[in-house]
């Protein structure tokens, strides 16, 4: 098949506008006649499902939770980007473009990318007409601050709740079509594959995650909004539920998948704590504001901190190497996720890591907490404060700007953020590579749309922070609604799909005898036995660090391990019930066979790229081998300024040229 990305045509300003003014509309009057099937309830299924209810369209929507509240979209802590200039610091729509694209390693589909940010600031006016409680500053205007990657403050945000809040504003606007019987609500129910007829998405078979039952649905078009597949490493951010199986359904129905290799390692997660932990639980980007990142100069300290012979505090401000300062002076502690990532795990590989496991690195509010206590004893006149009156005042302001976070951070850790440096480390996170849309969204069935994290479009090989909610929402409330009119005035005088059809008849089956099987299967080892070492060899091979000789033994370490799962997964319980550890046995089937993929999209691309270092590709001896890169002489250029001293100048590439902003002397940005 060749893809037809269907990029309108001009100057890239002008593609939106000026594609809205001549795709194919449906009549309000027709839209009652027309369903469509979102599955997913978070911010881009949830912004989706209340628009197209709102336009006329009849709405069937899918959750697996017990309700959309409970989407995985409410963990998304730090803020959501728009580009609205409120700060007069030189912010515009081409501004937030180029960062996007730039953030992603020019990896993105730039048309998607300035649609994206076109629309940012619409999604903030949406936002605030819903009642989301965004922060404003003294004067009663919205407040913003900054996120990785930007030299600019365009994030909004509520506290470190932005998420929640944002989703229950959708969920209100999906409530007020609920009410109205414009929109069908299927909480505790599961996507388990998805209906073609004629070449057409007209459906999906789905499971009462309450009776068992299985369901048929149809509909016009099917949205696919269900998320990332992070925890295909089985240890990640993402809730224990988010999984990628809708995404794979509609993958092995013939919908093409793109980037699967491309993983966010987020650089500001709690540490591990041990090989029982079943999740890891994310301090949010906005904290590398104020948070300065820190590992101790001398190995000496660095032991002793360990040995509890020492505490961070103890060591003085020469002792300390802040590392992000030190190598990207411009950007500092607010480098995209991708180089915070990498530059961590660097540190802690050459064994600097301070805790137990040796992983792990400080981000230390003091500076902070001293800085706003000065500011406030000035504006309070408070003269010759103490100290403790400076830290008193300090602490304040910082507990209004990131409380719930120090909050979770101590009853987690056990250990008071106000009094001594957290410690964090690099974790997966968010996925950009997913299932492939064109401009319009849709996948390459007919009828099959995918939105938010679960597509490939808008970030590349890295999202930069605050992106994800300006995405989902984007898409959901603004994109998809222009978009889907296109394909579906074909569809005015279809009348009901009818699911007494043998495609229909086809998928339950099919669906049943997957379920009858796990049921049934007489074998001796659990589901997460099997997801534990999915998740070892994936972070271990295919995560941060990446060679051809450890994908290829990846892929076959993979292999084995879905061949024994087929033979020795043991799922209790039955089919008529409610049975957690049968939905888990679906989704770890679909992580398996996915995490091949992965493994074989990463081996394919002979590069370094976003969160992900090729280790082939650091000689800086010879030629490259293969295609140039850029991120290849990046990362060559980094590793030699940290081991080696400065090096002479480093040889950009005629890609490199193309983009005077790249400043490798400087090290300002990746």
């Amino acid at each position: 098949m060749a893809l037809d990305s269907k990029v309108p045509q001009g100057p890239i300003k002008d593609k939106w506008t000026d594609y809205k003014n001549h795709i194919d509309l449906v009549n309000p009057a027709n839209k009652r006649n027309i369903d469509v099937i979102v599955v997913g309830t978070g911010l881009a299924g949830g912004s989706a499902s209340a628009t197209l209810a709102e336009l006329g369209y009849n709405v069937k929507a899918f959750a697996y939770q017990d309700s959309p509240r409970r989407a995985h979209s409410i963990a998304a802590q730090g803020g959501i980007n728009a580009a609205k200039n409120y700060q007069g610091d030189g912010d515009s729509t081409y501004r937030l473009f180029y960062d996007t694209v730039k953030g992603g390693d020019y990896r993105s589909r730039e048309a998607n990318v300035y649609r994206l940010a076109e629309v940012s600031a619409n999604i903030i006016d949406q936002c605030v007409a819903q009642g989301v409680p965004f922060a404003r500053d003294y004067g009663g205007l919205l407040d913003n601050r900054s996120f990785g990657g930007v030299l600019v403050s365009r994030t909004f945000y509520a506290k470190g709740q932005t998420g929640q809040q944002l989703l229950l504003g959708a969920y209100s606007a999906m409530n007020r079509q609920i009410a109205r019987g414009k929109i069908e609500m299927f909480n505790r129910h599961e996507m388990l594959d998805v209906v073609v007829v004629d070449g057409k998405a007209r459906g999906i078979i789905a499971r009462n995650l309450i009776t068992g039952e299985i369901e048929r649905h149809s509909a016009h078009a099917v949205v696919i909004a269900s998320g990332g597949y992070g925890n295909v490493f089985f240890l990640s951010t993402n809730a224990m539920g988010s999984n990628v199986s809708a995404g794979w359904k509609i993958h092995k129905k013939g919908a093409y998948f793109a980037n699967p290799c491309y993983t966010q390692i987020h650089p500001t997660c709690i540490p591990r704590s041990g090989d029982y932990q079943s999740k890891l639980t994310l301090m949010s980007e906005s904290l590398r504001n104020d948070g300065r990142i820190w590992v101790p100069k001398k190995m000496e300290d660095v032991l002793a901190i360990r040995e509890g012979k020492k505490k961070p505090v103890d060591l003085s401000e020469d002792e300390r190497d802040y590392y992000l300062e030190r190598r990207y002076p411009a950007f500092g502690n607010l480098v995209p996720r991708d180089v915070a990532s990498r530059a961590a795990k660097e540190r802690c590989d050459a064994g600097f890591g301070v805790n137990a496991t040796g992983e792990a690195v400080y981000l230390d509010f003091a500076s902070a907490i001293e800085r706003y206590g000065k500011e406030q004893a000035k504006i309070q006149n408070i003269t010759n404060p103490s100290k403790e009156k400076i830290y008193e005042l300090g602490q304040a302001i910082v507990e209004a700007k990131y409380g719930n976070l120090f909050q979770m951070y101590e009853k987690i850790v056990d250990q008071n953020p106000y009094e001594t440096p957290m410690m964090i480390y690099p974790a997966v996170h968010y996925t950009m590579g997913g299932v492939w849309v064109d401009y319009n969204l849709m996948t390459t069935i007919p009828g099959c749309y995918c939105i938010g994290e679960a597509n490939f479009s808008d970030h590349g090989a890295n999202r930069l922070g605050a992106s994800a909610l300006m995405q989902g929402l984007a898409d959901g409330y603004f994109v998809l609604p222009y978009t889907i009119g296109d394909y579906l005035s074909d569809d005015i005088r279809t009348g009901k799909i009818s699911t007494d059809t043998p495609e229909f008849e086809a998928a339950e089956k099919e669906v049943t005898e997957r379920i009858n099987f796990f049921v049934n299967n007489k074998g001796t080892k659990s589901v997460d036995y099997f997801h534990k070492r999915l998740g070892k060899v994936m972070w271990d091979k295919v995560g941060m660090s990446r060679n051809a000789k450890g994908l290829e033994e990846a892929m076959a370490e993979i292999k084995a391990i879905r061949e024994e799962f087929w033979k020795e997964v043991s799922v209790p319980g039955t089919a008529n019930e409610m049975n957690p550890e049968l939905e888990k046995a679906g989704r770890v089937a679909d992580f398996l066979e996915l995490g091949e993929l992965f493994a074989k999209d990463a081996l394919m691309r002979s590069e370094s790229c976003g969160g992900h270092f090729r280790e082939e590709s650091a000689e800086l001896d010879g030629p490259q081998k293969g295609e140039a890169k850029r991120n290849d002489e990046e990362f060559a250029f980094v590793a030699a300024w940290e081991y080696k001293g400065e090096p002479a100048d480093a040889v950009l590439h005629k890609e490199e040229l193309e983009f005077k902003d790249i400043e490798l002397k400087q090290r300002s940005y990746k």
